[in-house]
């Protein structure tokens, strides 16, 4: 099946990219396109525009400072991935990225498209909201800045309006005593997950004082949960929160099972890491 008709610009500015945005209710920005172009395939989106936005300078950052990365809107997944720095300041990211998709789809898609696209089976919307990271836009009205707790609003659905443009994504470096650790089950990997588990922990000697989940293919909106109090059963008490779904690649039955093995192993190897990250 081939897309519906759309116009196509490819503007060179910033601020022509935002006009044309603001001028087509119906339009859609392309960064790397390997989530909307399978849409437009499927005819399952039907935007009136595309606005390209792999003309515009300076977005294809990944830059390390003391409290975290950031990604520019154009950085690819694998930039990311490569990235010794970025590896460094928050391991969680290397960890999530090496099972998002396979290498010739993260040669070209986009973390941040990944973050706006919202899909709660992809691996980095989960990374964003466990490690409290936010999201840059942009518009014809001026900029602000999106918490990833106010980024996901549905399935394959962001808080953004539609002539927002989402610049940079932030995700917070790992503070001492912190630990991360990322699991997840797919038929084959690079395949979607059935079901994706990642822990960040904080420890003060043995004792931990902090502790929470986040989940990948569970519900339909990347969910964290904090199971601080519950390190004896997390996924328990983290099943009391999710809501797992049937869908032609699992059953919720199926789902919760991978729950109940994956979080316990996730979240002892993040206090592992935790305990080892003084």
């Amino acid at each position: 099946m081939k897309p519906a008709p759309f116009a196509f610009v490819r503007p060179s500015t910033l601020d022509d990219a935002l006009a044309a945005l603001a001028a087509d209710p119906g339009g859609k920005v392309l960064a790397g396109g390997q989530s909307l172009v399978p849409l437009l395939s499927m005819r399952l989106a039907s935007p009136t525009a595309l606005v390209d936005i792999n003309a515009l300078p300076d977005l294809g950052h990944v830059r390390v400072a003391e409290d975290g990365v950031r990604v520019g809107a154009l950085a690819r997944h694998a930039d990311v991935l490569a990235d010794a720095a970025a590896r460094e300041s928050q391991p969680l990211l290397a960890m999530a990225l090496s099972h998002v998709a396979h290498a010739t789809i993260r040669n070209r898609g986009t973390t941040v498209g990944s973050l706006v696209h919202a899909d709660a089976a992809a691996e980095m919307p989960m990374v964003l909201r466990l490690l409290d990271g936010h999201v840059e836009v942009a518009s014809v009205r001026g900029r602000r800045t999106v918490p990833a707790a106010e980024l996901f609003a549905g399935p394959l659905e962001s808080t953004l309006a539609h002539d927002e443009i989402a610049l940079e994504a932030f995700f917070p470096a790992l503070a001492p005593r912190a630990g991360v650790a990322f699991e997840e089950v797919a038929r084959r990997h690079g395949d979607y997950a059935l079901v994706g588990v990642a822990a960040h922990a904080v420890c003060d000697g043995d004792t931990v004082t902090s502790a929470r989940l986040g989940f990948v293919s569970v519900s339909d909106v990347p969910v964290v949960v904090d199971v601080t109090d519950a390190l004896d059963d997390p996924a328990g008490r983290a099943l009391a929160d999710l809501e797992p779904g049937d869908d032609i690649h699992a059953t919720a039955d199926y789902r919760a099972h991978l729950v109940r093995v994956l979080a316990p192993r996730v979240l002892a190897a993040a206090i592992e890491h935790a305990r080892s990250n003084a």
